[in-house]
């Protein structure tokens, strides 16, 4: 049997997750999942790629609040889960890889806390709805598909016997925040995910697009905000490496709004 078993979202990209019992999927993915953002002073989307220390920031959810705290300084900072910018508020222009997004910055206190704690300038901004951020038209399922600021695709499935198949290759076993899934699953045989191509979580409808290529992001602990050595991408290069990209779990683009609950039957309706 085929079950939901983890559901993860990301408010703030490249801090850390959240764990949940239940999430409302969206049109753009987990509701709160990757809808504030971390930029420059350019506008360049920070990511722990070259900042392994943003896994330091520990976000919550208390009430209609974001609380932020950094698990070594041990500050706190909180700001509304639900802003709303006034019309003479000057939206900005952001950069995700090749696409620009117009954003709020939350509260010049705010970036000025993640300065402050980074040590280098910093800006934390908000997409409102009226931002539609396009998936890439090729993985898209139609045309109206819309992302977070997430790498490309509204959610990420992994299943748990996918992990246990590369920590039995490992020396030593990995959690699955090394991977920032939106979803995991169990049962089934290891790396079934890749070959989904319609599917449901409950009474959701998903599509897998296409299949997760991994960074050097893998290689940061999550606990310690540093990188530890080159594994997983190293072993999973040895098995996992299709066209020059090492694959591990799957994107997917939903159809329908709603919510997904830890326990909820996955069927599978098309694969390859």
């Amino acid at each position: 049997m085929l079950q939901l078993s983890e559901i993860w979202i990301y408010p703030v990209k490249s801090l850390g997750g959240i764990k949940l019992q239940e999430a409302q999927v969206t049109d753009r993915g987990l509701e709160h999942d990757r809808r504030w953002l971390l930029v420059d002073e350019n506008g360049m989307f920070l990511s722990q790629r070259e900042h392994p220390e943003l896994a330091l920031f520990q976000p919550e959810i208390t009430g209609d609040f974001l609380k932020i705290t950094h698990r070594v300084q041990l500050e706190t900072i909180q700001f509304p889960l639900h802003q709303s910018f006034l019309e003479a508020e000057t939206k900005i222009d952001v950069m995700v890889w090749e696409d620009s997004i117009q954003v709020y910055e939350v509260d010049s206190v705010v970036s000025d806390w993640f300065s402050r704690l980074l040590g280098f300038s910093a800006r934390l901004v908000f997409m409102p709805e009226e931002s539609h951020r396009k998936v890439e038209a090729k993985y898209a399922v139609t045309e109206a598909d819309i992302n977070s600021f997430s790498d490309g695709y509204p959610f990420l499935l992994i299943g748990q016997s996918s992990l246990d198949d590369l920590n039995s290759r490992m020396k030593e076993a990995l959690p699955i925040n090394r991977f920032r899934p939106n979803f995991v699953f169990t049962g089934g045989d290891a790396y079934e995910e890749d070959s989904w191509k319609e599917f449901t979580i409950g009474e959701l409808t998903f599509f897998g697009v296409k299949p997760c290529g991994r960074c050097v992001m893998t290689t940061v602990d999550q606990e310690k905000g540093v990188t530890s050595g080159k594994d997983p991408l190293l072993t999973l290069a040895k098995y996992r490496n299709v066209g020059n990209n090492v694959l591990f779990g799957q994107n997917l683009i939903g159809s329908g709004i709603g919510f997904v609950g830890v326990g909820d039957a996955i069927a599978v309706l098309i694969s390859i």
